[in-house]
């Protein structure tokens, strides 16, 4: 790997940023970053209040230039969590927008400011540090810590070159993509493919702030090409294109939509062709290894799966007892590990919890899929909450709730295992009734999922709820569903 953000180099006129009505060119960030980068203690590491603004980019982009770690913060993040992560990652500056109130602990860290105006004069002291090692960290990013405390997880530089490097290839990204979204900034999904990938390309970045219908339409209707966001976006998308030609037109219109961070109902997937045209593209990563899979924007569509690996990525589906399954049925069901330059180097103080999570240098991703013959992966949901052992079988949750959400009467469904002392676990479906629709009984839901599936698939008890709990990237959070 030579250079990160190869166009940062080159004084370029062309627009690399632009959130809301602000906006800053290639050369203008180099220098803004730039400076920045020049206030940083190259010995420490360094937390980004991460806004969606303007200046959490030029905040990362001058950690990452100084080749000082960055800890991304969610400012949503409450004080115990936050106590933790600035306890567990020690950074020596913290950088926000200018006139930003932080709160307690991190207000008590000496604050850099970052800046977005550049010099009046442009051709002015333009320069940038030397190029960081390849291997040295770029990003500490935190865990959900649905488990336990969320641990840090440490991206090499070259783990970011890889996973961009490789969804170049699969997405045919370039230069002249103008990515739209409106994700949060302190994650994978948002920051490392939302930011950092456009500047890679050479592209432009243009950020809604705040997620609306409305904002999507605007920038895919003036110029973006590509479109990255959740299912709960996703679902808000095909929801308003009724009655929104507008929208409709522009998501017709863009180049590529992709969908991540958890997956996309099969029933979103053909509401949105059938309102636009377009295939969804999915794809697949977790913190710990970036970009493992994706469907490709020149193959074929496969609604319902993750894709294939992507280059360089090797993938692996493993049994209970760790040994490789070789059958690729799209039946059988196997964790997933993977191994590759995107990967992390560590869990940040963590020794024991990284050796844990590799397996002869695979990484355990507690994941659960099936594979194809032709190498579609298809996840089926997390090996401790979503496998369910049910009368000798194994059971995916992913593919029950698919099921259940194409039943008129089902807005969002939940499945979960519970003990059974006959099965050993019951399928248990947790249901937000659709409004409007009359509230489906639990033995019309049973059915339907026997019909579409199997009989052993079938839920043994329902529960109704007004709404699922889910996080900022639209997961659903099964632990925290009602005991």
């Amino acid at each position: 790997m030579s250079l990160l953000f190869p166009a940062l180099h080159k004084a370029s006129s062309h627009p690399a940023l632009r959130f809301g009505d602000r906006q800053l060119s290639y050369q203008e960030l180099a220098e803004a970053a730039g400076a920045t980068a020049t206030s940083l203690d190259p010995s420490g590491r360094v937390a980004v209040w991460a806004t969606p603004t303007l200046e959490t980019a030029v905040g990362v982009v001058a950690g990452l230039l100084a080749g000082v770690p960055v800890v991304p913060l969610n400012p949503k993040s409450g004080q115990r969590e936050l106590e933790h992560i600035l306890t567990d990652s020690a950074p020596s500056q913290v950088l926000a927008a200018p006139g930003t109130e932080l709160p307690e602990p991190l207000a008590a860290l000496p604050r850099v400011d970052v800046r977005t105006d550049t010099a009046e004069d442009e051709s002015a002291g333009w320069g940038l540090p030397p190029e960081p090692n390849a291997g040295s960290a770029a990003l500490i990013v935190y865990t959900s810590g649905t488990t336990g405390p969320p641990k840090g997880v440490v991206l090499a530089r070259r783990a970011i070159a890889s996973t961009l490097d490789a969804l170049e290839d699969a997405w045919r990204w370039t230069d002249r993509d103008v990515l739209v979204h409106g994700l949060p900034l302190f994650h994978v999904h948002g920051l490392v493919l939302g930011v950092l990938g456009p500047l890679r390309r050479g592209g432009t970045l243009r950020h809604l702030g705040r997620f609306s219908p409305d904002g999507v339409a605007a920038e895919l209707s003036s110029g973006g090409t590509m479109l990255f966001g959740v299912p709960t976006m996703y679902h808000r998308l095909a929801e308003a294109c009724p009655g929104n030609p507008e929208l409709t037109e522009a998501l017709a219109g863009a180049r590529l939509l992709v969908s991540g961070s958890a997956a996309l109902p099969l029933y979103l997937h053909e509401q949105l062709r059938q309102a636009t045209g377009q295939h969804v593209i999915e794809r697949y990563g977790m913190t710990e290894t970036l970009m493992n899979t994706s469907v490709r924007a020149d193959g074929q569509s496969r609604p319902g799966t993750v894709g294939v690996p992507l280059p360089e990525v090797d993938l692996r589906l493993v049994d209970e007892a760790g040994e490789r399954i070789t059958e690729h049925d799209g039946e059988t069901v196997g964790e997933v590990q993977v191994r590759g330059p995107q990967l992390f180097t560590e869990y940040l103080g963590r020794p024991d919890a990284t050796a844990e999570a590799f397996d002869g240098g695979w990484f355990r991703t507690g994941d659960m899929a099936t594979i194809d013959q032709d190498g579609f992966v298809r996840l089926v949901g997390r090996k401790t909450t979503d496998l369910i052992k049910s009368g000798g079988y194994k059971i995916g949750a992913g593919e029950i709730e698919n099921a259940l959400l194409e039943h008129p009467g089902v807005t969002e469904a939940a499945v979960t295992g519970e003990p059974d002392p006959e099965l050993g676990e019951r399928v248990v479906a947790w249901i937000v009734p659709a409004d409007g629709e009359p509230r489906p009984e639990p033995a019309e839901l049973a059915d339907w999922v026997a019909l579409q599936l199997a009989p052993h698939k079938r839920p043994r008890e329902v529960r109704y709820l007004s709404e699922l709990p889910r996080n900022d990237m639209g997961k659903v959070l099964k632990r925290s569903l009602p005991g």
